[in-house]
């Protein structure tokens, strides 16, 4: 039953909307952006009466269309929704709707809904479904199914599909001038990069077999004045661990009466996807948001819908202890035993013991595969060390590197087939190891029951699950010819951890990929905690992470103390500035402690007192950022839902020619409230430029803090004090009755 077919239908929560006619031969977008409201037959009418665009010269007799599924038949000269043949023919795909559903939810349909549309196209053989969702947040989801149906096509299709590409693609409006995506390397993941809406096509591709260091993450199309906390905003992010491909594309002739598109899809590999008759693909969901409300109005819609999940964490994140940076490869029991007391000492609640611990495994170029307890180092196997972590009242964590192998392993001596990459000649090892090809059942298998018989012998609580090259070259040989493998793969990769998570409940994962080589939604569908970065360089983490809470909320990214000197940078930073910085996130410690004096272990353990009483607020609130004329100084907050309370990070990363910041605006706050202001220096206090504090900081500094308007907080802005570079002060909120 074609119950929506020839309305127009609209999806509305939150303050905005998608709003689609569905009497042409595939539905068109209308609207995408602020809610319009209630859809009454005169709205409906008039928005319809008003998406056609002119008939240009030298263009397509009939106004072009913009359609959820935009093809040449339609007049459209851009990137296209679908991209594949049958052996050099069907290359003009035609879907046309067969069926429409719509299940609004709430009142006028103001907690979004559902929008499915079945589509049949007689030209590919293909049969397609499209599910449009919106939360109550106003996020938008979008699910694709093909599935070949010979019935369809005259010929009865005899010759399978290869599926080239398939996206999803919506419309954005000529204000949406500028694009912000991100770039990135190993330790500086998630940098920011602006620039305008040119004619063309801007098209970001992840092809590493997963996002990577470099991934677009979010790619945004925003007005010219877009920034944390003003602008409007048209954004996209592809749920999925495997290749990708974003694309902000804008043509002369627009598409419909919009100006650009934006959208995504996932990256497919040349014959990676190949349907025969009855084969289907369904297609990682691709998300959008729109905001009025700057950056930071994605993120806070982003945010809930994610605080939402069933499977979010609900318990407080404990501050954890990793021991790579503090013992790397010298798993000796004595010396960890000294750093699991030392950790004790200062709170720690969750001891993760990193590489290192299995069957080979000195230094990084052997070893991986062979997840065996290396009775060499460890003779009477972990037990020891897990019953003094849990003595300790601690939880106990465990890395793995699953997806790879080392060629200098027991596993790969005896199964060298089981290699992901070309039979004949692999190419170059990265970090001296190559992956593992889990899309063989019995590779699959071997690794699944390993992981599972370590969590069953030592009822580990945490993996670290890490995954540190690309994927190079990712085809399989297991079929008896080389195919290209990275969805396969992916999808391995789901259900090994979706199967880990049932057979041993409570078991949780953090995902690390050389860092934040791999943090999307997809993941985070199968996993606890993000690994943001390999840097704990707290100038560069400050940053890494800023950005991250564009799309995780804090709770989920891991923030470590790390040593005076960085082990990746090899900068100096005082103890106060790393504290600070690895609090307002899941924080934790990634440093031998052995080398902490009285003083600092003292301060370490008030940080870690200073964390438990505030992750209630960090793990829950809204993230809110100011936007501030200068670039080396950064103001960051998270403010609780009920705004009872909040808290700030005033940071400075470099001199600047100013010598004085002047108003400064707290954001987020209720301007008609009373709040109690204090600086807390639990863990020292901070490094000034200057001869003395604005006079309102000295009241802050008091124990009872100093009592200041909302309107003043936020409306006016306060005078900043003068940091020192790498330097950083807290700033604790709290609203008066």
């Amino acid at each position: 039953m074609l119950d929506g077919y020839g309305a127009v239908l609209a999806l509305r929560a939150a303050g905005a909307s998608l709003v689609i006619d569905t009497a042409g031969r595939v539905p068109r977008v209308l609207h995408w952006g602020a809610d319009l409201g209630p859809l009454d037959a005169a709205a409906a009418d008039a928005l319809r009466a008003t998406a056609g665009p002119a008939v240009l010269n030298n263009s397509p007799d009939v106004p072009r269309t913009f359609s959820l599924w935009p093809t040449e038949f339609e007049g459209w000269a851009g990137t296209p929704a679908q991209e594949g043949h049958a052996a050099g023919t069907a290359t003009t795909p035609r879907p046309e709707t067969t069926a429409v559903r719509h299940r609004p939810a709430g009142r006028d349909g103001e907690n979004g809904g559902t929008i499915e549309i079945d589509l049949a196209d007689e030209i590919t053989a293909i049969r397609s479904t499209m599910v449009l969702a919106m939360d109550r947040f106003g996020v938008l989801s979008v699910d694709i199914a093909l599935q070949r149906d010979a019935s369809l096509a005259a010929d009865g299709a005899p010759i399978p599909y290869t599926l080239d590409a398939l996206r999803v693609l919506l419309p954005v409006p000529e204000r949406a001038t500028d694009i912000l995506d991100f770039t990135g390397k190993w330790c500086r993941e998630r940098a920011p990069q602006r620039g305008p809406v040119f004619f063309g096509s801007h098209v970001r591709r992840a092809r590493r077999g997963k996002p990577g260091h470099d991934a677009p993450f979010l790619v945004v199309a925003g007005t010219a004045d877009l920034g944390f906390r003003r602008g409007e905003a048209w954004a996209t992010h592809l749920a999925w661990s495997g290749d990708a491909e974003y694309v902000v594309e804008r043509l002369t002739e627009g598409a419909g009466p919009f100006s650009a598109t934006i959208g995504a899809g996932e990256g497919l590999r040349p014959g990676e996807i190949v349907l025969a008759d009855g084969e289907r693909y369904v297609a990682p969901t691709a998300l959008f948001v729109w905001s009025a409300e700057g950056l930071d109005g994605l993120a806070a819609r982003l945010h809930r819908r994610l605080r939402a999940r069933p499977a979010h964490p609900s318990t407080p994140r404990p501050l954890t202890l990793n021991s790579w940076e503090a013992v790397y490869f010298d798993h000796d029991l004595d010396r960890l035993t000294a750093l699991v007391e030392r950790a004790a000492r200062v709170g720690v609640e969750r001891v993760v013991l990193d590489d290192g611990w299995f069957h080979g495994r000195r230094e990084a170029n052997a070893g991986l595969g062979d997840w065996f307890v290396d009775r060499s180092v460890w003779p009477d196997g972990l037990g020891p060390l897990v019953q003094l972590v849990r003595g300790h009242g601690m939880q106990f964590g465990i890395w793995f590197e699953p997806e790879m192998v080392n060629l200098d392993s027991d596993l790969a001596r005896a199964h060298p087939d089981w290699v992901l990459g070309p039979r004949d000649a692999l190419g170059a090892t990265a970090r001296d190891q190559y992956v593992l090809d889990l899309t063989r059942p019995d590779a699959y298998e071997h690794v699944l029951a390993r992981i599972s018989a370590i969590v069953d012998e030592y009822a580990v609580d945490y993996i670290k699950w890490d995954h540190n090259r690309d994927l190079s070259e990712p085809v399989s040989g297991a079929a008896g010819i080389d195919r290209p493998a990275v969805h396969e793969q992916t999808l391995a990769l789901y259900r090994m951890l979706d199967t880990l998570r049932r057979r041993h409940p409570g078991l949780e994962i953090e995902t690390c990929s050389g860092g934040g080589g791999r943090v999307d939604l997809g993941i985070l569908d199968r996993t606890d905690r993000v690994w943001a970065s390999d840097c704990n360089d707290p100038v560069e983490r400050l940053q890494i992470e800023r950005w991250t809470r564009m799309l995780v909320p804090p709770e989920l990214i891991g923030s470590h103390l790390g040593a005076e000197r960085s082990h990746t940078t090899s900068r100096r930073t005082d103890l106060s500035y790393r504290l600070i910085v690895a609090l307002t996130a899941h924080a934790g410690i990634e440093w031998d402690l052995q080398e902490a004096d009285e003083d600092e272990l003292e301060r370490i353990a008030r940080w870690g007192a200073a964390y438990r009483e505030l992750r209630g607020l960090i793990h829950t609130g809204t993230v809110v950022n100011a936007d501030l004329a200068d670039d080396a100084t950064v103001l960051t907050g998270i403010v609780a839902t009920d705004g009872g309370r909040a808290l700030f990070t005033w940071a400075r990363l470099a001199t600047s020619a100013a010598g004085q910041s002047g108003r400064v605006r707290f954001p987020g706050l209720d301007t008609a409230a009373r709040y109690a202001v204090r600086i807390r220096e639990d863990v020292g206090e901070a490094s000034r430029h200057q001869s003395a504090d604005p006079s309102w900081v000295t009241g802050a500094l008091r124990p009872d803090g100093i009592e200041l308007p909302g309107s003043v907080l936020a409306g006016a802005g306060v005078p900043m004090p003068t940091l020192n570079p790498q330097q950083a002060m807290l700033f604790d909120l709290v609203r008066l009755p």
